[in-house]
């Protein structure tokens, strides 16, 4: 996955305009904005732009017309995750509502005693509803690759402080995964996608989406070794005010380490692939998936 280098498009001065619609006329003027920074997107950047109407074609099966309409779509709903995250994250006032399906799964997680894992990908905004798990009264853990720029990632707490989050970046050292372990330990949630890796990662080929594709080994590597609870979940935008969050029921990944990492990988492939059909327009990976 070389067109991946684990990081996000953006700059400041983007985030800080975003920022200032939002605090001073709310989300609507900053989606209408947003359609004009799609529409530059959809006719500028071909490079995020072939692998995505590719995907549309051959993937989803839509027409010309269709995957060419669907993606702007796709930018455009992109750009409001983005907007709805740091309105959610900031407190800001906002008309946002939320449904909940299979909260009682994760319930069920914490009072197991054991902590768990929660595995999703790049598709929808689980950023939205990963920052409501505070109702759920324990410390949820980011697992993510040090991508961002500093300058922004550091304008951007500023703007949305402190959520009883922890967030744990991936290291070359392997640091990270004693930070997940003292997590689980102390019974804690840990989240982390897992669907994109970098060069050199190891990774395991299994047939997605008609096709086979590459997936990081190393989320359910954690599983098996672990053997802690783990549930996929997601968060798709259905209405421009409304949330659907959806969390699996948790399943333990026990036998063989190798037999483990085949079935964990298999079930998450198997979630991500039943709601990439349902919100295929919400398909966040701007390069070649199946390179």
């Amino acid at each position: 996955m070389p067109s991946w280098q684990g990081k996000s498009k953006g700059s400041k001065f983007g985030y800080s305009c975003f920022v200032f619609l939002l605090k001073h006329g709310g989300v609507v003027p900053a989606y209408i904005l947003l359609r004009f920074v799609a529409f530059y997107f959809f006719a500028f950047s071909w490079s995020s732009s072939k692998p995505v109407y590719h995907y549309f074609r051959t993937k989803i099966g839509y027409s010309r017309l269709r995957a060419l309409l669907s993606l702007y779509r796709n930018y455009h709903v992109f750009g409001q995750t983005l907007i709805d995250k740091v309105v959610v994250m900031a407190d800001m006032s906002n008309k946002f509502t939320f449904e909940f399906e299979g909260e009682h799964h994760l319930r069920e997680m914490i009072a197991g005693g054991k902590g768990g894992i929660l595995l999703s990908a790049h598709v929808g905004n689980w950023e939205v509803a990963g920052h409501l798990f505070k109702r759920l009264q324990t410390r949820i853990n980011i697992v993510m690759f040090d991508g961002e720029h500093q300058r922004i990632k550091d304008y951007l707490s500023g703007i949305t402080g402190d959520r009883n989050m922890n967030i744990i970046v991936i290291k070359e050292d392997n640091s990270h995964i004693y930070a997940i372990n003292d997590a689980l330990s102390n019974q804690e949630l840990v989240c982390m996608h897992a669907d994109r890796f970098l060069p050199g990662n190891k990774t395991v080929t299994v047939p997605f989406l008609g096709q086979e594709a590459r997936f990081p080994m190393g989320p359910f590597l954690l599983a098996a070794t672990f053997r802690v609870p783990v549930s996929v979940v997601f968060a798709f935008k259905e209405s421009a005010t409304h949330y659907h969050f959806f969390a699996t029921a948790p399943r333990q990944y026990h036998g063989r380490r190798n037999q483990g990492v085949e079935t964990a990988l298999h079930d998450f492939v198997e979630r991500v692939e039943e709601k990439v059909y349902r919100y295929p327009v919400q398909w966040f990976n701007y390069y070649d998936f199946w390179e």
